[in-house]
């Protein structure tokens, strides 16, 4: 893998939006205000206010704002503003030659996960699965953040939600273990709609011996079952090394039929691959996550719900 520079004072920051549009005036001034926060410059896309539909600009636009940030030698990084709808739309033409010439981080999460892990397979370069620009950045996830984008050590174990009083927690905040054990490998990942999305493309990411992360939002518990078997019928879930999965957060359950529990659900996909599985990760539609660096290995253990980074994201 290619690790990108570390961001450090002053970098540089693309602002863009390659999905879904900004609906509120504020994104724009939250998310250059959370850049200079954290002690970055904002560098706005030219079309990153524009609105087309469901869409942040046409996909010609949204696609030149995103191709001239890769190819910006000014530019350190690229922040998505937002998810929503609209990169698979354009990923087939995305400069992801220019990002392995140039590396530098390319941050953002939910419809974003397409770019995120199309850009580690094209290019080699170690991608970011991490909070939106515009989205609150609470102390766990800042520290997290800065964590694996702002130090060139590796980053070590990744620290668990507060949990003064493990019985007395709510259940949102406990990590629960399918199947104890200890796996290692790059990560790969992010939202479960979109990683269905690319089977069947050359953007879809290798799994082969790789620790799966997911997530969702706003997903009907029976669509989760549905997308979970056709990446097993696919062939994508055969030799993962280990998978830990997030949050699935505005979790339907419609069926009139009857109901299952999500615990349900993915053992039925998960426990018989016979590698370790937990789920309850910060990972996901919340405002405390993790930053997730796409292609670093890491060490699963799923028994302690622990999920350490072996490796450096970042140059130094």
């Amino acid at each position: 893998m290619i690790r990108p520079p570390r961001l450090a004072s002053g970098s540089r920051i693309a602002l863009v939006a390659p999905a879904g549009p900004l609906l509120e005036k504020d994104d724009l001034a939250r998310a250059s205000a959370l850049c200079r926060a954290l002690g970055y410059e904002p560098i706005l896309g030219a079309s990153t206010a524009e609105h087309h539909g469901y869409f942040a600009g046409t996909d010609d636009q949204r696609l030149a704002d995103l191709n001239d940030a890769i190819r910006d030698p000014e530019v350190n990084a690229i922040w998505c503003i937002r998810g929503g709808y609209g990169t698979t739309r354009i990923l087939d033409r995305v400069d992801f030659d220019a990002l392995a010439r140039r590396p530098k981080p390319l941050i953002g999460y939910s419809d974003i996960t397409t770019i995120l892990n199309a850009a580690t397979r094209h290019s080699g370069v170690v991608t970011f699965h991490a909070p939106m620009a515009r989205a609150a950045m609470p102390p766990f996830s800042r520290r997290h953040f800065e964590r694996v984008l702002a130090s060139a050590a590796p980053a070590g174990r990744l620290e668990r939600l507060p949990q003064p009083e493990e019985v007395l927690l709510p259940r949102e905040n406990r990590v629960a273990t399918l199947r104890g054990g200890v796996a290692e490998g790059p990560l790969a990942g992010g939202n479960l709609t979109l990683l269905q999305c690319l089977i069947g493309t050359p953007h879809f990411p290798d799994l082969d011996g790789a620790i799966l992360f997911l997530e969702d939002v706003g997903e009907d518990l029976y669509r989760v079952d549905r997308m979970l078997a056709h990446l097993r019928m696919a062939g994508a879930l055969a030799r993962l090394a280990g998978v830990a999965v997030g949050r699935f957060t505005e979790l339907e359950r419609s069926m009139a039929d009857g109901a299952l529990g999500l615990d349900e659900v993915l053992a039925t996909y998960l426990v018989p691959l016979g590698i370790p599985v937990a789920h309850g990760f910060p990972i996901g539609h919340i405002d405390d996550q993790w930053t997730l660096p796409l292609g670093v290995r890491a060490r699963l253990d799923a028994g302690a719900g622990e999920l350490e980074l072996l490796e450096a994201a970042v140059l130094a």
